[in-house]
């Protein structure tokens, strides 16, 4: 079972840009960047949009939450939280304590503070198999399938326009506001993509509206929503 001491856990797997990227560049004669660089994003985006087209069909919102927080989230999302899961679940016995459950929600980009995760831990937590006394909140452990419903509705409530940004910052990493043909150059190189100059050049003619050397924000924004 897991400790309830902290200890030292190994990294989450160092993925910059493939999570969000899927190991691939925009292509050229593709329908722009949210569609070959960020499926997930638009993904969301659509999910999102009928989710409050549903609302507005029954007068503004449902009273009874959805039973069922997996089915609001993308298969590749259900594939990340079962991987921060185990990758956390150091003794694999399908239960992570206090500092697993933490760390392994920050490994899917949810810094949450200590008093959330408490009241987590207080609603969906169970106490171990050893424990002989109700235990406090914080010794309380959180199962499989109680942190896949808890990571889902994280998921499901993210901002559509958050997730982009924050793809967008994997491009702009000097928080230029834009992405330059340098950033692509880079983000090239290091996926091994091999692509050629010319190809670059494209990639940010085609999406650089305002004809300014670079895709800003924005146009970042209004690409990946479509």
């Amino acid at each position: 079972m897991a400790s309830t001491t902290q200890q030292s856990h190994p990294s989450f797997p160092s993925r910059p840009y493939s999570n969000t990227l899927h190991g691939k560049l925009p292509e050229r004669n593709a329908p722009g960047f949210g569609a070959s660089a960020h499926p997930s994003t638009r993904e969301t985006a659509r999910m999102e949009r009928e989710r409050q087209e549903r609302e507005r069909a029954q007068g503004g919102g449902s009273s009874n939450p959805n039973p069922n927080p997996l089915s609001t989230i993308t298969d590749e999302q259900r594939d990340e939280v079962n991987e921060a899961f185990t990758l956390f679940d150091v003794n694999q016995d399908g239960r992570i304590d206090y500092h697993e459950f933490k760390v392994a929600l920050k490994a899917l980009g949810f810094d949450l503070p200590k008093s959330e995760i408490l009241s987590l831990l207080t609603t969906h937590g169970t106490p171990s198999s050893s424990a002989k006394t109700s235990p406090t909140p914080g010794k309380l452990q959180i199962t499989l399938q109680a942190f896949q419903n808890i990571a889902a509705g994280l998921i499901a409530a993210r901002d559509p326009r958050d997730e982009i940004l924050r793809a967008f910052a994997l491009f702009d990493v000097d928080d230029k506001g834009t992405i330059s043909i340098d950033d692509l150059r880079r983000v090239s190189r290091e996926l091994g993509e091999g692509l050629e100059e010319d190809e670059l050049q494209a990639m940010i003619e085609e999406f650089d509206l305002e004809g300014k050397g670079g895709v800003s924000r924005e146009e970042f924004v209004n690409i990946c929503m479509g």
